[in-house]
């Protein structure tokens, strides 16, 4: 064997070799490398369900029933309103207590408004009192990161809808009204390697666990509660 033809060989064993410890590092760090894109795809995920189920249990408060329609609960943090229990005073106070409970022994028909007004001129009182106010202006206040017009988005899928649903069913003969949202796998985990996500929505099917994330139920009361909870 001529000296070339040994360098030859030896370049392309040492290019075989650098190919397959190439390819077993890959298949080695791909799952490790899904594993850790798919927590952090979910921890957006989680964050916006909560967001829709803030939305949600606001809307049930202010109509009395969930809705199954996103672009509804847009429409409402844009442009509703919402009643706050606002307390005036201390219930620690023992005086304001005395002097609110002397209040409306003297006047039985004196409303919130009325008692707000003499707290404001300087009666030590302690009382409860709503306030209509926008929605936007309470929910979400302070979140920086808030978009209104991203949460009927599932993150990641190029702009797919949320799952939703919304009905009032019968449980012990009392209706109860339910909404669920659901994130499937295959959206939000868009663009990762397929066969890990097809095996992960395989081993939720085994322990019959919805695949993707899910927040509140309409098959069974759950409080609302997500999956991942």
């Amino acid at each position: 064997m001529n000296k070339a033809l040994k360098i030859t060989l030896e370049v392309a064993l040492l290019a075989i070799c650098a190919f397959i410890a190439y390819a077993i590092v890959q298949s080695i760090m791909e799952p490790v490398n899904f594993n850790k894109q798919t927590e952090a795809r979910k921890a957006v995920a989680v964050q916006r369900l909560k967001d829709i189920r803030t939305l949600e249990v606001a809307y049930k408060g202010v109509t009395g029933h969930y809705t199954a329609d996103l672009d509804s609960l847009i429409l409402f943090y844009n442009s509703g309103k919402m009643d706050i229990t606002m307390q005036v005073g201390s219930n620690d106070d023992s005086l304001a207590v005395v002097n609110t409970e002397k209040l409306k022994k003297q006047n039985r028909k004196i409303t919130p408004q009325e008692m707000y007004e003499r707290y404001l001129k300087g009666e030590n009182l302690v009382f409860s009192i709503k306030n209509s106010i926008p929605v936007k202006d309470t929910l979400f206040k302070h979140r920086a990161d808030f978009v209104i017009d991203s949460i009927k988005y599932i993150p990641f899928s190029g702009k797919q809808i949320v799952e939703t649903d919304a009905i009032i069913k019968t449980v012990s003969g009392v209706e109860v009204p339910l909404f669920e949202a659901k994130m499937p796998y295959r959206a939000l985990l868009k663009g990762l390697d397929n066969q890990l996500r097809i095996n992960l929505d395989a081993d939720c099917r085994a322990s019959n666990r919805y695949e993707g994330l899910q927040v509140g139920s309409i098959t069974a009361p759950n409080n609302n509660a997500g999956n991942w909870e």
